[in-house]
């Protein structure tokens, strides 16, 4: 009988021998099972935070408002993943080579404007003073060769840091077309669509980019110097005593223009040898200009539909930053001068 108690009071502490050590081995794994809830939770975090840092880059970088979520003209692209597709690009230089530290701050984008310029090598010199007025702003420049000259160009020091486009006899408004899509320019805040005979001794871009944004100038352009040799509308002329205009008045000739005038040449006008536009007036000029447009003639005049709103008061002329037009015509201009001997007005006939 003793035999028997004690057995059962041997069987009772292995008993809770037992139990006491899967207890302390539960208790040693839960520092463990800690260890892998803490990583796991923080790779989840660390994936959802990167994806939201993902959706407002796509949104910051969405210029133009358009739905990131596949839109219509996206249809044959359904089959790619979602955030692999990049509808849009920029005219930045990049290095052929970079380490790998330094790719992560080229997604920072220097250059936030933009000068085009339709150039012929007989303006070089003019040319040479343009860009480096606008190169140390922060400018991205770009050149387009009507007359197929690039090489002599390259002894300049700015050279290598514009982009040159080669086009034999083509015009600047059909470089803008081709080369200048919203999408391509969007990361560009102002677009500077110039001619190449403008003198800008008395122009600062960074001060003159300062004017509009302070003024709500969707489209614009500097004001001409009195003494310019080639002034086509009276409101393109510089008013000594004003920052800026966006109407002119004049009770003279065949245009008579008044505080009642809502459209061109009178008020919502700019001429098409200097227009600056805004990321939104680019994206809606972009679109209305014809693919077989060549001269321009008339542009002008139409500019104002893409205003962003109400043209007399979103188009304006600057007068603080003026510029001088030289009127020298380079590109056809001995096409121009055969056809006025032979009795045709080639401006009429284009229009």
């Amino acid at each position: 009988m003793n035999l028997i108690k004690s057995w059962r009071s041997l069987m009772r502490k292995k008993s809770g021998l037992s139990d006491g050590g899967k207890s302390t081995f539960k208790i040693k794994q839960l520092p463990f099972i800690a260890i892998v809830l803490t990583v796991m939770l923080f790779i989840m975090y660390r994936t959802t935070k990167y994806q939201y840092q993902q959706e407002e880059i796509d949104e910051r970088w969405s210029f133009w408002g358009q739905a990131k979520a596949y839109p219509a003209s996206f249809g044959k692209l359904r089959s790619l993943p979602r955030g692999i597709i990049h509808s849009n690009s920029d005219l930045e230089l990049r290095p052929l080579w970079w380490r790998s530290g330094s790719r992560s701050k080229r997604s920072v984008y220097s250059n936030c404007n933009l000068l085009a310029v339709p150039v012929g090598i007989k303006q070089k010199h003019n040319v040479d003073a343009m860009v480096k007025k606008f190169l140390p702003e922060n400018f991205t420049i770009i050149l387009f060769h009507y007359d197929g000259n690039v090489d002599e160009w390259a002894n300049l020091s700015w050279s290598s840091k514009a982009i040159h486009i080669v086009a034999q006899n083509q015009t600047k408004w059909w470089f803008a077309k081709r080369f200048l899509h919203p999408d391509i320019v969007s990361i560009y805040d102002y677009i500077f669509l110039w001619d190449e005979d403008l003198g800008v001794e008395h122009f600062s871009p960074s001060r003159y980019v300062k004017i509009v944004k302070e003024e709500g100038l969707e489209i614009s352009q500097p004001a001409l110097d009195p003494n310019s040799t080639e002034i086509h509308h009276r409101i393109t002329i510089r008013a000594r005593t004003k920052k800026f205009h966006r109407r002119v008045y004049e009770r003279r000739g065949s245009t008579k223009c008044s505080d009642a005038s809502e459209g061109p040449p009178c008020t919502g006008f700019v001429e098409g040898m200097a227009p600056v536009f805004s990321r939104s007036a680019w994206y809606c000029t972009w679109h209305i200009i014809q693919n077989d447009l060549v001269h321009g003639w008339g542009m002008d005049m139409k500019l104002g539909y893409c205003a962003q709103g109400d043209r007399t008061r979103n188009v304006g002329i600057v007068d603080d930053e003026y510029v001088v037009h030289k009127g020298i015509q380079t590109l056809g201009g001995s096409g121009h001068d055969r056809t006025k001997r032979q009795g045709i007005d080639v401006r009429s006939e284009v229009k």
